[in-house]
């Protein structure tokens, strides 16, 4: 099983690092089962993050037709308006930062929305996403009508977009599952060893991580529950 963890312009650098590592530390207890890489569009490059200088390298191409499991992360920055000189001269100049909103919106003009939508519409490939990242999908109009998650902060924008936005830490509706919060990437990457490879895999890396997985998955399964 192939994992690609997706670079752009901007990434939130824990959105990336906490799954890399639950699905690296599972593919060494299951030797042969999983392998984990960064992947860009673009293919190999040196790609800057929305946290000041850390760049980490993409080592490959994002392939719909390789991958098993492609995991989108979210972006880093301000929250609300640019937070750059105040001669109003934007965001990329120096001092500038771009906001989460705009690096996500500039994210769907690249070739990154297409190359997901193939890996949506593969019936054996599974999607997964943490925090902003399923507003990258949501802004591409790639997931209208499914169950969702991403950061409190984004789910009236991701309910805005036509997604049936879930208040939970972990979403899975089949071939797209998604987390919430930042560190909930840690959990997303536990629950994704327990479902592909097993819970005697997945504990095991928990153990090893001494971080215990939180929440219950939400699955639009079993009876709707009553007010209360």
């Amino acid at each position: 099983m192939l994992c690609q963890i997706v670079l752009f312009d901007g990434f939130d650098p824990l959105d990336v690092i906490a799954p890399y590592e639950v699905l690296f530390a599972g593919a060494m207890a299951a030797p042969g089962a999983l392998a984990v890489e960064l992947v860009s569009a673009e293919g190999p490059r040196e790609v800057p993050s929305g946290s000041g200088p850390l760049t980490l390298r993409a080592t490959a191409r994002l392939d719909p037709r390789r991958a098993d499991l492609l995991l989108v992360p979210g972006a880093a920055g301000p929250l609300g308006a640019d937070d750059g000189p105040a001669d109003g001269s934007g965001p990329d100049a120096p001092g500038g930062r771009d906001t989460i909103p705009a690096l996500l919106a500039r994210t769907v003009t690249t070739g990154l929305p297409a190359l997901l939508k193939e890996a949506l519409d593969r019936p054996d490939t599974i999607v997964a996403t943490v925090c902003g990242g399923s507003l990258v999908l949501a802004m591409a109009g790639l997931i209208e009508g499914r169950h969702a998650t991403t950061n409190r902060l984004g789910l009236e924008l991701l309910h805005a977009a036509g997604v049936v936005a879930i208040d939970a830490r972990v979403v899975d509706d089949g071939d797209l599952v998604s987390g919430a919060g930042v560190t909930s990437g840690l959990d997303l990457g536990l629950y994704l060893l327990e479902r592909e490879l097993g819970p005697r895999i997945a504990h095991a890396v928990e153990r090893l991580f001494a971080h215990e997985r939180r929440g219950t998955v939400w699955r639009a399964t079993g009876p709707v529950p009553a007010a209360f």
